[in-house]
């Protein structure tokens, strides 16, 4: 092809792309000045700036888009495609006002593009401008009579504003244009019946049975309609009919029940409904939705809970494979407080989508709750697998670990979790796997990783009393640092007064100290706060006594220790020669 041709073409093009504009002068309001027809230079600049402008923005190169169709607009400010570029990248900027000017621009600049009209009806809404929104999606439906979105955006608004004589006519223009169909007619009768006007209502509907006799659908949301509008006795007669064709029709075996229920039949209501469940030829949707109502009912009205537990166990045996009903009696069960009840059916739950964290959650909680180890191990190994970024599980198998004494698995859970979580995890979170990975080190006689752990537990979260505790316990038994040991364990009482463990840690740094009459003061309030009798904190109480100079208190203590089942190497000792022996650095 010639050179001369080529050129021509490429003016073609560009002319064509913005024959829009020119297009414009003739319809836009009489504020917008006439525009002189662009040059062909200013043409080719103009298609050369808004290509390039389109490809840069294709690849999120957002700010030079938008400084090469600023260039488009200053060739021609009201070049609709490149407003409407334009008020695209200010939304993506988050410059809202700006680019609804824009977009508003290149729909009124091109009255005849449906989708810069389009965008900017989503904007108006998005905005809250409902009115503005309304007016222009009706002038839309006019000028884009084959375009059938904004009436039905027409007709979710009129609804949401109850506007039912705009609603009743928006319907009407979409029949017009579409013909009848069963959404159309049954969306009017709905909206005839909410307006009390029930025989146009009941005329909708059977206009459509008329027309499809045969399709028991119809029929039914015809005698739903009777059943509304107090024509019961015709819909009950509709519903035997239909049944009578149907025997196992899910719906009509549904709306008989509701049938039953609206005229007080209570027991021919329970029944239906029992019916319907078992009924192996109902569809798993319909017999979740029909499960659920049942429990949903039953907990609101405080019915019969043993008939609904019965029909349940009957349905989960019936169909075993069926993942919703034993979740939503799993809830219904843990509602009642029947956790016992609630665990199988828990189990059920998992063992058909062992993916489900909610339901391993729910668990997890209950082995916990029971300290079942065994359990918590299994439920939190298998979940750390299926969900390695839920601190729960990872939490929980480092627990389990520490508890069986295998603390090198427990360290490597802990650097697990810590690797694997993610990056917007609680520093708290983060802080509990440093303090347990420091518990076992300390276990394993790695003083030095234990404190190096401790230290950045607590730079991540300054108040893990917890760490700060047990950091402080482990300097006294070392007597290393005694004066950082004394801060820590003063900060968690100060926290925590009535904490049994941290008043002992304190007492006994105090003790290590030689301060012994504050040591006693502490370990009294210990010992007022030693609900679960810790033998550890009863012969701290002894060796405090005895360094004060209350020595047959002491023995006391001692004693009571022993009798309660210590097993420390000294206790026996001490109670023999009546005085305080130092015990190995390791706490028991």
């Amino acid at each position: 092809m010639r050179p001369h041709v080529l050129c021509y073409l490429f003016f073609v093009i560009c002319y064509l792309l913005l024959s829009a504009c020119s297009a414009s002068r003739k319809v836009a309001s009489s504020d917008v000045a006439e525009r002189t027809a662009l040059s062909a230079a200013d043409q080719r600049r103009f298609a050369y700036y808004f290509d390039e402008a389109v490809r840069l923005r294709a690849i999120g190169q957002d700010d030079d888009a938008y400084a090469l169709l600023a260039h488009c607009l200053a060739i021609d400010s009201c070049a609709p495609a490149a407003l409407y570029e334009m008020g695209q990248i200010e939304f993506r900027l988050k410059r809202s006002d700006e680019g609804t000017q824009h977009i508003r621009s290149a729909a009124r600049y091109a009255p005849d593009n449906y989708w810069y009209s389009s965008a900017l009806a989503d904007v108006l809404l998005q905005r809250g401008q409902v009115a503005e929104a309304v007016a222009l999606l009706e002038d839309m439906s006019a000028r884009f009579p084959r375009k059938l979105d904004p009436l039905y955006i027409l007709l979710s608004l009129y609804d949401r504003l109850d506007e039912t004589d705009k609603l009743i006519d928006v319907v009407n223009r979409m029949e017009q244009r579409m013909g009848k169909s069963e959404q159309l007619t049954v969306t009017k009768s709905r909206i005839y019946m909410e307006q009390h006007d029930y025989e146009r209502a009941f005329s909708e509907l059977e206009a459509l049975v008329a027309e499809y006799p045969f399709d028991s659908h119809y029929r039914i949301t015809l005698a739903d309609a009777y059943l509304s509008g107090g024509r019961d006795d015709e819909a009950y007669l509709i519903y035997q009919q239909v049944l009578a064709d149907e025997p196992d029709n899910a719906t009509a075996m549904y709306a008989m029940a509701r049938y039953y229920q609206h005229s007080g039949q209570t027991e021919r209501y329970e029944a239906q409904i029992d019916s319907l469940l078992l009924n192996r030829k109902t569809d798993a949707e319909t017999r979740a939705g029909v499960a659920l109502q049942l429990l949903q009912r039953e907990n609101r009205a405080g019915g019969d809970s043993l008939r609904v537990i019965g029909v349940m166990d009957q349905l989960m045996a019936q169909e075993p494979d069926e993942a919703d009903i034993p979740l939503m009696y799993a809830q219904y069960l843990i509602g009642k407080g029947m956790t016992d009840k609630a665990v199988p059916v828990l189990q059920t739950c998992l063992n058909l989508d062992p993916t489900n964290s909610t339901v391993r959650l729910a668990l997890l909680s209950e082995a916990i709750s029971d300290e079942d180890y065994a359990q918590i191990e299994s439920l939190s190994r298998t979940g750390v697998e299926l969900h390695p970024d839920m601190a729960e599980f990872h939490f929980y198998l480092a627990v389990c670990c520490n508890h069986d004494e295998r603390l090198e698995e427990a360290i490597a859970v802990c650097q697990r979790a810590l690797d694997q979580l993610p990056d917007d995890s609680s520093p708290e979170l983060l802080s509990d796997f440093y303090t347990m990975t420091g518990d076992a080190c300390h276990s394993l006689g790695r003083n030095s990783d234990a404190y190096a752990a401790y230290d950045r537990a607590l730079e991540l979260y300054p108040d893990n009393y917890s760490a700060m505790n047990n950091y402080a316990y482990y300097l006294s038994l070392e007597q290393t640092d005694l004066d950082k040991a004394e801060e820590m364990s003063y900060k968690t009482i100060k926290a925590e007064p009535d904490n049994a463990t941290y008043l002992d840690t304190y007492a006994w740094i105090l003790f290590e100290k030689g301060r012994y009459t504050e040591a006693r003061l502490y370990i009294d309030e210990a010992m007022k706060n030693n609900a679960s009798l810790s033998l550890e904190i009863i012969e701290h109480c002894g060796d405090i006594y005895a360094q004060s100079g209350d020595t047959d208190a002491a023995v006391d203590y001692w004693k009571e220790a022993k009798e309660l089942g210590s097993e420390s190497v000294t206790i026996d000792e001490k109670i023999r020669r009546r005085q305080y022996i130092p015990k190995p650095n390791n706490k028991e």
